[in-house]
């Protein structure tokens, strides 16, 4: 099964629109080859351009809701650490200074990745140090919770660590939620078959045809486009605003002043 998360969306965009010219151009030739229409074509022209409609704007859906799921998964994740920020800041020292330093490097461990395209494995190496940072920030309400028993904020802080450990997982999976390969693959065959007939229809017009059916073909390679760039959480071009964690991550450097 070709993956085509795997190539950059310049390629596709490139390789879909050869493709879907080409067809509008195999369909004219044959339209124009067999010299006369049946009075049927322009209804299966009608059909599968309604098909093709409804198939973009099912996917459209499909990949816009992953693209919302991974926003407000950002935003809750936010909200926990500032969250946690606030019961680490009541943690007895030193363990309150330790706590949010922690808490500092887990919020720039995400904002690095948004500075550049990251790669599988950059992901999958980030969630690994979150996984470690989530460990010392325990360890340290470990401690807390050891010294002091029965201490509210220890428990308050360790609800919090908890709350985050659960987001954190939560936005892994709204992130590796994407389109199925084969949702897409479907669309372009049936954006393919649309094309040619349209070119088909146009087949004994020997005039003029072109621009029209180009600017259609051309479209629809756009939208199809924009559908898998929603459905891209690091190397799309459309991302999901970080301001939430960059906000978090100020308030962390205002308490660590």
């Amino acid at each position: 099964m070709i993956e085509l998360a795997d190539y950059p969306l310049p390629l596709i965009f490139g390789l879909s629109l050869i493709l879907i010219l080409a067809a509008t151009e195999f369909g004219h030739w044959l339209g124009a080859s067999t010299g006369e229409r049946s009075s049927n074509v322009p209804t299966l022209m009608a059909s599968i351009l309604g098909l093709l409609a409804l198939m973009i704007s099912f996917t459209f859906a499909m990949s816009l809701s992953r693209f919302d799921a991974r926003r407000d998964a950002l935003l809750a994740e936010a909200n926990a650490i500032n969250t946690a920020a606030l019961y680490a800041r009541l943690l007895p020292a030193p363990h309150s200074s330790e706590s949010l330093k922690l808490l500092r490097d887990y919020v720039q461990i995400r904002l690095d990745l948004t500075q550049r395209k990251a790669s599988a494995a950059e992901v999958e190496a980030a969630v690994a140090r979150s996984d470690r940072l989530h460990e010392a920030l325990w360890q340290q309400a470990v401690a807390v919770a050891e010294q002091e028993r029965g201490l509210i904020p220890a428990g308050l802080f360790i609800q919090s660590l908890n709350q985050l450990n659960d987001i954190q997982a939560k936005r892994l999976a709204a992130g590796r939620n994407r389109v199925p390969s084969i949702v897409l693959l479907a669309l372009y065959g049936i954006a393919f078959v649309a094309l040619a007939f349209t070119g088909y229809a146009a087949g004994p017009e020997a005039r003029r045809w072109r621009p029209g059916v180009y600017v259609t073909g051309t479209v629809v390679a756009a939208v199809i486009l924009l559908i898998q760039d929603l459905d891209r959480p690091t190397t799309g071009f459309i991302q999901v605003s970080q301001q939430p964690l960059i906000d978090a991550a100020a308030s962390l450097a205002k308490y660590m002043q």
